[in-house]
């Protein structure tokens, strides 16, 4: 079990206020009060009180490759993420606490279908109690690898150079490990198609990363407004 000062440092990233944490004691005490047996149904109906995030990414801090770090996994075996090279990657850090994180899970489950045979993995990054995950897994069950990590989680998530920390966030690398994207929010289907189109490009060499990375941002800006990212870079 860790410190309460990390405990603390979770409420101040995710709940930015005493307002906000009213609403984040709500979602919880909501979360662990029931579950429907149909783990797309818990995870998309959520209270209307839910807390969400948002956060501003480094202007210039994002790096062109993707971080090496090393996290364990919920058995307690140390995974680092360069197990996955040769992939292109979906790093995707969220916690069980964050309602637009819950959210994505039933959408990341279809991508891992979907995209495994493309050369396409997810890993999720749970940065959270270790114990919570745990439970949490056990009712509503990913498909794709996960690692958690507290102190050492957020260590990692900030090496993707986002300055304002917040949850989720997902990080698109290609097969060699160039950084494509970081997306700051919750992951759309709209969006995650138009990124992941790019993403294969890339891998096939029809296009370059910068050529990649430029592609996305255009995707992603044609997409109707209700799709579009919150943000991105």
């Amino acid at each position: 079990m860790t410190s309460g000062p990390l405990r603390w440092a979770y409420t101040g990233l995710a709940l930015l206020g005493a307002a906000v944490l009213g609403a984040y004691a709500y979602d919880r005490t909501a979360h662990r009060a029931s579950a429907p047996a149909d783990p797309a149904v818990r995870v998309l109906g959520l209270p209307a009180g839910a807390p969400t995030v948002d956060a501003t990414p480094a202007p210039t801090g994002v790096p062109l490759l993707r971080p090496t770090f090393t996290l364990h996994d919920l058995a307690g075996k140390p995974r680092s993420i360069g197990e996955w090279g040769g992939k292109a990657l979906i790093i995707n850090f969220w916690a069980t606490w964050c309602a637009p994180c819950r959210r994505e899970i039933p959408l990341l489950n279809r991508i891992h279908q979907d995209y495994a045979a493309k050369g396409v993995e997810i890993v999720g990054i749970a940065v959270d109690f270790a114990e919570d995950v745990t439970a949490f897994t056990k009712r509503f069950p990913l498909q794709y690898p996960l690692l958690v990590g507290e102190q050492d989680g957020l260590d990692a998530a900030r090496e993707f150079g986002v300055q304002a920390m917040a949850f989720p966030f997902t990080a698109f690398t290609d097969a060699k490990g160039n950084l494509l994207l970081v997306h700051l929010g919750e992951l759309h289907p709209a969006q995650a198609e138009a990124i992941l189109g790019v993403v294969i490009k890339v891998d096939a060499g029809a296009l370059s990363p910068d050529a990649g990375r430029a592609a996305i941002k255009a995707a992603l800006a044609a997409l109707p407004t209700a799709a579009a990212p919150a943000a991105a870079t």
